[in-house]
C-alpha cells in the first residue's frame, strides 16, 4: 500500500507542474523538478515491444525427479490369481461376488495364503515378483503351471488433494502412473481461486513448492511429478494481484491481474473507458515501482495509435493507471463551484434595490 500511496502521490505532483492538466510531451524541464527516484518514459511504437509481455518467474521444482513408476502390492490390497487348466486354483468368480470380494486379500503381516504353497509375502513386491513365486512353487504339484496374478482392488497405497480444487478427495494409486495434473483433474480441476504455480506437495515429512505452470507452459517434466504413496498434494488460493485504474474513468477500482494478463487498453475499457467530457486523451499515466525507483510511462490516446500501442502494453501488480483532467474541465469545475456564490451575491442585490 506503500507503494500506491507514493505513486498517487507522484501522480498528483506531476499534474500540478501544469496546473491540474498535462501538457504532452513531459519535457527534461519538468521532469527535473520531479523527484530523483521518479523517471518518465513516453510510450510509443519503438519502445513499446518491451512492455508486451509480462515477466513470468517460472520455478522449477526442486522435488527429485522419479520418471519411473511400478506399483507395490500392499497390506490390504486383493489380488486375483488365475492358473490356467486349473479352476480348483483360481480365485473363485461366484456370480453373486466380484473378484474383489472372492480374491486374496493382504494381510497385516504382508502375506496371503495360497493352496499347496501356503504363506505367500506379497508386500512390497510386485505383481510379476509373486506370480514367479507362486509358479516356481506351484510347479512341485503342477507340470509347467500357467500363472497370471492380477490386483483386483487397489486399498494400500494413495493421494490425498487438498485445498483450492473443486472435489477434495483420497485417490488410490494403482498400476498406471498417476502424475499430479491428472490427480488435480481427478478432484475436478481447479476452483477459481486456486494458484498452480504455488503448488505444495508434501513427500517423507518434506514439502515441496510445485509450479505445474512450468509443466503446462514451460513442459519443464519434473514440474508435473509422478505422486507416490502418502503424497499429500495441497492448491493454495491465489494471492492477489492488482493493477489500480484511478483519475477521469467511469468506473475508478482496481483491476484483477491474477487471472490472466490484462493491457493497458484492456483495463481502461474494462472500467467504462475514459471520460469523454472530463479526461484528457493524451493524460494517460501508468505508475511502476522498477528496482527501487518509479517509472512514469506516459500515453496519449487522443488518435487510434494510442490505443492500439496500450493494447501492447501489458500491467504488473501495484501498476497504478492514472489518467488526467482536461483543462476546459479544470475551468468548468471552477466556475461551477463560484456560480452558487456569484448567483447569491446577485440575488442580494436585486433585493437591495
Amino acid at each position: 500500500m506503500k507503494q500506491l500511496a507514493f505513486s498517487i502521490c507522484t501522480a498528483f505532483f506531476l499534474m500540478s507542474c501544469s496546473d491540474g492538466f498535462t501538457t504532452f510531451p513531459v519535457t527534461e524541464e519538468k521532469q527535473a523538478t520531479l523527484d530523483d527516484k521518479v523517471s518518465v518514459v513516453r510510450l510509443s511504437a519503438s519502445n513499446i515491444s518491451n512492455f508486451a509481455s509480462p515477466i513470468v518467474q517460472t520455478v522449477r521444482t526442486s522435488l527429485p525427479y522419479q520418471p519411473d513408476w511400478e506399483y507395490k502390492v500392499g497390506v490390504g490390497d486383493i489380488l486375483n490369481i488365475i492358473v490356467f487348466d486349473h479352476p480348483e486354483l483360481t480365485s473363485p468368480a461366484r456370480p453373486q461376488f466380484n473378484v474383489a470380494d472372492t480374491g486374496f486379500s493382504v494381510q497385516a503381516d504382508g502375506t496371503f495364503f495360497y493352496p499347496y504353497v501356503g504363506q505367500i509375502h506379497a508386500k512390497g513386491r510386485s505383481v510379476q515378483d509373486i506370480r514367479g513365486e507362486l509358479s516356481l512353487k506351484l510347479a512341485n504339484y503342477i507340470p509347467d503351471p500357467q500363472v497370471e496374478v492380477r490386483i483386483a482392488a487397489f486399498n494400500s497405497q494413495s493421494t490425498t488433494i487438498a485445498g483450492e480444487v473443486r472435489s477434495p478427495n483420497r485417490q488410490a494409486l494403482t498400476t498406471v502412473p498417476l502424475t499430479l495434473l491428472e490427480a488435480v483433474n481427478a478432484a475436478g480441476g481447479l476452483r477459481e481461486t486456486g494458484d498452480q504455480s504455488r503448488i505444495t506437495l508434501q513427500r517423507n515429512g518434506r514439502s515441496y513448492r510445485v509450479d505445474l505452470e512450468g509443466f503446462l507452459k514451460r513442459n519443464m517434466r519434473g514440474n508435473n511429478p509422478i505422486l507416490r504413496n502418502g503424497d499429500i498434494v495441497n492448491v493454495p488460493r491465489r494471492q492477489t494481484a492488482e493493477a489500480f485504474v484511478l483519475g477521469e474513468v467511469t468506473r475508478p477500482s482496481p483491476i484483477d491481474l491474477s487471472i490472466e494478463p490484462v493491457t493497458l487498453t484492456q483495463a481502461l475499457t474494462r472500467q467504462g473507458g475514459i471520460n469523454q467530457v472530463r479526461a484528457d486523451a493524451r493524460g494517460v499515466f501508468v505508475f511502476r515501482k522498477v528496482n527501487g525507483t518509479t517509472v512514469v510511462y506516459q500515453l496519449q490516446t487522443n488518435s487510434p495509435e494510442g490505443w492500439l500501442l496500450g493494447t501492447r502494453f501489458t500491467l504488473e501488480p501495484f501498476d497504478v493507471v492514472y489518467v488526467t483532467r482536461s483543462p476546459l474541465q479544470r475551468w468548468n469545475d471552477t466556475i461551477s463551484s463560484l456560480l452558487p456564490t456569484v448567483n447569491a451575491a446577485t440575488a442580494v442585490d436585486e433585493i437591495a434595490k
